[in-house]
């Protein structure tokens, strides 16, 4: 299956300059912000979710620091913290920028529901905070993420379409994200769009903490409930799961493997797509989405409107009508690699051909 990706084009206008400082509907009308004028010197925080994931390292922390300094000035301030999977972590996080008084925050949560009240401690100190990949609650001011819904749907059409006539016989596994992101319940819910009354779903799980050695250990019991003979495809939200799956596969001692969906396009799945052990993962263009998350921190900071922006807007479970930047996420199997390599938001050819897979790359024409 050979699908021709675009890279996804996200529309940034210049944003309309907001009213002066004494003109506070205006200000409101904006989003709110700390109304600094554009002219000054900004600090803008930023807290990342997770270091397991490569993408936040490799790509989301480099691409938004350079866009904010781009367009604030190289004298812009840029705080950074990690949360390493603890929501109470990053909490405190939200705390200390709150403490360094930065004038605006970008926030990938790790529990959308816990980190309301953070948020609304920000707002309530004239901090904008931007949701950036997953829908934060709580009084955000703007919010850029993928087409979660849509990403589901490519992995549940994709697994489909590998399967053909094998999809009626036998059982499939989905492994889903963690319950605490709101971005895995989209995920899931595109993917039974597609898959419900198509397949027969032998086991489902919610992973906790979105960790492969819980996906490792709910493919397992999968292996050990329906047996290894009845299994013909795994749905795994992320490529992170898709690795720990396919350990247990392998451990399990399967013939041929399934085909294994995943998410994020890792090098670790990239790799792994090229020696033919996971079927497909989801690209999903990292720069538009930094992009986007840096402009609307910048114009929040600076009391500027996102109407040049936020095209949309979107409603989570405490507010409505957030302006919103969605981008469009592809599929990436085998035959797609070469058009991204070397690419920004991608990896380069030494990266992903080590010695290990200098044959699969050679037979891909990876050269």
């Amino acid at each position: 299956m050979n699908t021709h990706l675009r890279r996804a084009a996200v529309a940034v206008a210049a944003v309309s300059m907001a009213a002066g400082l004494a003109a506070c509907g205006s200000a409101k009308q904006a989003g709110g912000g700390n109304k600094k004028e554009s002219k000054g010197s900004l600090t803008i925080g930023l807290l990342l979710p997770e270091n397991q994931t490569a993408r936040y390292e490799r790509f989301d922390k480099p691409l938004i620091e350079k866009k904010i300094k781009e367009l604030a000035g190289t004298q812009t301030t840029v705080l950074y913290e990690n949360a390493k999977q603890d929501a109470s972590v990053q909490q405190q996080q939200v705390d200390t920028m709150i403490t360094k008084k930065v004038d605006a925050l970008i926030v990938d949560p790790v529990d959308a529901k816990s980190i309301a009240s953070s948020v609304k401690k920000a707002n309530d100190k004239g901090i904008p905070v931007v949701a950036y990949d997953r829908l934060a609650e709580g009084p955000i001011k703007a919010y850029t993420s993928v087409d979660n819904e849509r990403v589901g749907k490519i992995q549940g059409e994709s697994l489909l379409k590998e399967l053909g006539d094998n999809a009626s016989k036998g059982d499939i596994v989905m492994m889903n994200g963690s319950v605490t992101d709101p971005n895995a319940k989209m995920y899931k819910d595109g993917a039974h769009s597609v898959l419900d009354g198509k397949v027969t779903i032998g086991k489902e799980y919610d992973t906790k903490e979105w960790k492969p050695e819980n996906a490792n250990e709910n493919m397992k019991g999968a292996i050990s409930s329906l047996g290894k003979d009845k299994i013909v495809g795994i749905y795994s939200a992320n490529d992170g799961m898709a690795g720990g799956i396919i350990t247990a596969l392998k451990s399990a001692g399967f013939d041929k493997l399934p085909p294994v969906t995943g998410q994020d396009a890792e090098l670790s799945a990239v790799q792994r797509i090229l020696a033919d052990e996971q079927f497909m993962s989801v690209y999903k263009p990292y720069k538009p989405e930094a992009d986007a998350a840096a402009e609307m921190a910048v114009a929040l900071a600076q009391g500027k409107k996102l109407d040049g922006i936020a095209k949309s807007t979107v409603d989570s479970g405490s507010e409505k009508k957030i302006p919103s930047v969605i981008v469009t996420p592809f599929a990436l199997t085998k035959p797609d690699i070469a058009q991204y390599v070397g690419k920004e938001g991608f990896f380069n050819l030494d990266e992903i051909c080590t010695a290990k897979y200098k044959a699969q790359c050679d037979k891909a024409g990876l050269k």
